[in-house]
């Protein structure tokens, strides 16, 4: 197994030769653990390796540690218990990343180095269109090539997946949507076409839409278990419960996620206005420049909502995550402003400490 069958190229080997020493060596990470990591080097070895204490303390924030899909520099231990450190995280071509669940405003980076995102639901109790929309801004915002799957196929009617798959694609013409059945293997092909060497595929969806059979197939094995899903409300116990890289026997790699429960956004308002560039164009109509278009007079997005020429659900959701994402916002600078004033007080207290100690050595006529 060579580098590039990893996804190796020119970037990252650029990026490589900026930080690397003589004695370290490029490897990819797979896996994730809450002491340590896996990763392949070239020929196909996988070891573990821990972050170095460098890359901790340069970091200013939890998604600028290593993750899986991350190429990181690798300092080999030389002893038979010497630990492989991770000296370097390399610059990453995409990410794509939410926001942490609940209420924190960190970044929870889910695939780092992924060429495509494959988001997988289906056309029945899983089917949220706020939810694609959701997905959406988070693709576009990664730089990932965005995929959906509407699968399990086999428990609708024609018209149904028909009917869901063109909502879905009305959303966003850049994507590729296809219409799956993973327990019939239908349209599998769809996602081996997008499995060429060297290139990273994550899948993303909800718990119980079929991810992990998907998975299976694609590793020719039972790889995960998977369990039945509730008949009445769809749902389902997703057997994966940690992100991992996998080299795929036909070539390419898929980084696997656990069933995703929400979908906090994690973009910003240029992503977020580009992903609902027709809610925009309407916004440029309206009569004054500060509407809130909530009731306003001459608002231009009242007017098409109440000719039908605008769904009154899809600007709703553009509401509610501009919302989001000016809370996000504020409680990112609120802890921007928490670090640096702590950053403040720890340099203060540092400088006194040196000044006592220096007084100290006056006193003594050590200086």
């Amino acid at each position: 197994m060579e580098l590039s069958d990893l996804g190796w190229d020119g970037f990252f080997e650029e990026a490589f030769e900026k930080v690397s020493k003589e004695e370290w060596v490029p490897a990819r990470l797979t896996t994730e653990t809450k002491i340590n990591f896996s990763a392949l080097m070239e020929g196909g070895e996988e070891i573990d390796c821990v972050v170095g204490g460098k890359v901790w303390h340069e970091a200013t924030c939890d998604a600028d540690l290593p993750a899986v899909g991350d190429w990181v520099a690798l300092e080999l231990g030389g002893g038979e218990d010497d630990e492989h450190l991770i000296r370097a995280r390399l610059p990453r071509k995409t990410c794509f990343s939410r926001k942490s669940p609940g209420k924190s405003s960190q970044e929870q980076v889910m695939a780092a180095n992924v060429d495509v995102v494959v988001v997988v639901t289906d056309a029945g109790a899983d089917f949220n269109v706020r939810r694609m929309e959701r997905y959406f801004a988070l693709v576009s915002r990664s730089g990932a090539k965005c995929v959906v799957l509407v699968n399990k196929s086999d428990l609708f009617d024609e018209e149904t997946n028909a009917q869901a798959r063109e909502e879905i694609q009305a959303l966003w013409s850049d994507a590729e949507v296809h219409v799956t059945s993973a327990t019939r293997k239908e349209g599998l092909e769809v996602i081996q076409s997008y499995l060429t060497p060297g290139t990273t595929l994550t899948m993303v969806g909800s718990s119980g839409v079929g991810k992990s059979t998907l998975v299976n197939q694609l590793l020719g094995e039972e790889w995960l278990w998977t369990g039945e899903v509730n008949e009445v409300t769809g749902k389902g116990r997703h057997t994966t419960v940690a992100r991992e890289l996998v080299v795929l026997p036909d070539g390419g790699m898929l980084v696997d996620n656990p069933g995703i429960r929400e979908v906090q956004m994690w973009t910003d308002e240029e992503t977020l206005r580009e992903s609902f560039a027709d809610v925009e164009d309407l916004t440029n109509q309206c009569k004054f420049r500060d509407c809130k278009h909530q009731g306003d007079k001459g608002c231009a997005i009242a007017a098409a909502v109440e000719a039908g020429e605008l769904n009154s659900a899809r600007y709703e959701g553009f509401l509610r995550l501009d919302e989001e994402i000016e809370e996000l916002s504020f409680r990112k600078k609120k802890r921007q402003m928490i670090v640096e004033r702590w950053s403040k007080r720890n340099a203060v207290k540092a400088r006194n400490h040196e000044d006592r100690v220096d007084e100290g050595k006056q006193d003594r006529g050590e200086l």
